[in-house]
């Protein structure tokens, strides 16, 4: 059985545990804000302060970007306030697009939305000695040849538009010890990336922890947590996988609510969250499922303290059965109507 695998039927069991907490989360917090008549402007840190932001993964090739997003706004009846792409840790000079946070079709987009860099520790495609550990990251290695280069790009995108992005370093990186180092190390190679941009002077960083969510994970994220004074956003990535690791069919609701009443009871009250990665497989039994559970999106939202962002995975993972992306019109049509809800609509200015 693969870890993800085992990580995944650990963590249906412990839903059910911490479901007391939920309620009890639920009942102090009461419903979210409608929006009407207040004062919405987003903060310092791109937070909404009534609502969330709806955003998404959108599959892309090296330069069609901009279609792609513009394919899936159209389908789903919106603009999307935040789109997520990924990069490695390959040099961020040469020709290729994983390398380079901030590429030219990023920064196209990014006129008019705003943008989720997701930097992971890899070099795709490269070989086992390019691969960057944590240990080399903290102690400066890269500094020079990545690091110092990427932060460079961001500032100068920062200072031509004026425009922040949320940056993300090694997502689910609760899944990546030991093989990219230990806890301690994570925590070193992330507050050394934190540290280095303030150093060169970059100031349009929204700094954006992003964790699986599995909460036999628990320790490991205490472990990993680089501080209040290092992250700006938390987000954590659940979905539905259903047959895909054989998981039981799980609610929306079922999904988010556990891992969100552990992170307020165990690393921050306060932080705003990002539901970074959401979605649900459908189930051929039943073609009208997958739409059921978006539907719920909305109603779910209002009640997770804090949550001022979700981002729905339009793609599909490995391995059979394991598409989650959305399957139908019936489907699509779900999503169109829950993302139309006011309460994803706050004003960006």
């Amino acid at each position: 059985m693969s870890r993800r695998r085992r990580l995944l039927l650990t963590s249906v069991t412990v839903v059910g545990a911490v479901l007391f907490a939920v309620l009890a989360l639920r009942e102090a917090s009461g419903p979210g804000p409608s929006g009407a008549g207040e004062e919405c402007a987003p903060t310092e840190l791109l937070e909404p302060p009534c609502g969330a932001w709806f955003g998404a993964f959108v599959p892309h090739t090296r330069d069609d970007l901009e279609d792609r997003v513009e394919d899936y706004e159209e389908r789903v009846g919106r603009p999307l306030d935040i789109v997520y792409t990924y990069h490695d840790m390959s040099l961020p000079e040469g020709a290729r697009r994983e390398g380079q946070l901030l590429s030219p079709e990023e920064q196209r987009v990014g006129e008019d939305r705003m943008l989720l860099l997701s930097w992971e520790s890899k070099w795709w495609g490269g070989t086992r000695a390019q691969q960057p550990m944590w240990k080399q990251i903290a102690a400066g290695e890269l500094d020079r040849t990545v690091v110092d280069v990427q932060a460079r790009r961001i500032k100068d995108y920062g200072e031509r538009t004026g425009r922040k992005v949320f940056l993300s370093f090694d997502l689910e990186m609760d899944t990546r010890t030991p093989d990219n180092g230990t806890p301690a190390e994570y925590v070193r190679a992330y507050r050394h990336i934190h540290d280095r941009f303030g150093e060169l002077g970059v100031d349009n960083v929204v700094w954006t922890w992003i964790i699986t969510g599995y909460l036999d994970h628990a320790e490991l994220f205490r472990s990993m947590y680089p501080g209040d004074a290092y992250v700006d956003w938390i987000g954590y990535n659940q979905y539905n996988y259903y047959r895909c690791h054989e998981t039981g069919w799980l609610s929306f609701e079922r999904t988010q609510t556990a891992t969100h009443a552990w992170i307020r009871a165990h690393l921050s009250d306060d932080k705003p969250l990002m539901l970074s990665e959401f979605g649900t497989a459908a189930d051929p039994a039943r073609p009208g499922r997958q739409a059921e559970w978006y539907a719920q999106v909305p109603r779910v939202l209002k009640d997770l303290d804090g949550v001022k962002a979700a981002l729905q995975w339009n793609h599909r993972d490995p391995g059979p059965h394991c598409d989650l992306a959305l399957a139908d019109d019936a489907a699509w049509d779900s999503l169109r109507e829950a993302v139309a809800d006011p309460y994803l609509n706050p004003p960006r200015k």
